[in-house]
């Protein structure tokens, strides 16, 4: 039986609201902002990072929120909600989704898959299992993970090197068909024909950040586009 909460989101956009560093967006107000404007165009649920940011987003927005708290591992990869702590905090604002490194990094002692275990053994709450391969979507189900998303794929030791300008198709291809879960495609999805082409190969959602609240990455394109031409 699927989670009513996924039953909002399929087949629609989910919009990652996230604001870093220097950024001056990066505010709990800052990135709410985005989140209203996101629902505003049609976005079906909000993904954000950190307790205070995702309280206000909540609070802000009448659609479903994949809340999420980064950090790192020792080797400077990100982390995506990695201590139990995270996951209270997560929980003590009424989180709808959590999303949880999948990976078999170790945090907690625990892998990915059996960080998610003891999760699910604790907490009454729905997660989604951030990813970067098959084998550990595949763990992640067996977990006990509420839906899986391609989050991580590129953006781990393993897998820096599928790291291009474009998503990760294949991966996708790979998922779409194998779990009773809902599967969600993110990573670099970074245009509308790319997000389609995902919805036809069967996710479940699609979730998109840089392209739509970045804009210092998406002006960033442009200079470099332009610049380029220059020199033809």
């Amino acid at each position: 039986m699927i989670n009513p909460v996924f039953e909002k989101i399929k087949g629609g956009l989910v919009v990652s609201c996230q604001a870093e560093g220097d950024s001056p967006f990066n505010t709990p107000e800052g990135v709410t902002m985005f989140a209203k404007a996101a629902v505003q165009g049609g976005a079906v649920a909000i993904r954000s990072q950190g307790k205070d940011k995702t309280n206000a987003i909540i609070s802000g927005v009448n659609v479903p929120v994949i809340g999420l708290i980064k950090s790192e591992f020792d080797d400077g990869y990100v982390k995506i909600t990695g201590t139990y702590k995270d996951v209270e905090d997560l929980l003590e604002i009424k989180t709808d989704i959590i999303a949880v490194d999948g990976t078999f990094r170790l945090r907690e002692g625990l892998t990915g898959p059996e960080f998610i275990a003891e999760i699910k053994k604790r907490w009454d709450c729905t997660i989604m299992a951030d990813i970067a391969t098959v084998e550990e979507a595949l763990a992640c189900a067996d977990a006990g993970a509420d839906c899986i998303s391609t989050t991580l794929s590129g953006y781990t030791p393993e897998t820096k090197k599928l790291k291009t300008d474009s998503p990760d198709f294949e991966l996708v291809k790979n998922l779409v068909g194998r779990f009773t879960q809902p599967i969600f495609a993110e990573g670099r999805i970074n245009n509308p024909e790319w997000a389609a082409e995902m919805v036809s190969l069967g996710v479940w959602g699609v979730v998109v950040g840089s392209a739509i609240t970045r804009p210092h990455l998406i002006t960033e394109w442009y200079v470099k586009a332009i610049n380029q031409s220059r020199r033809v």
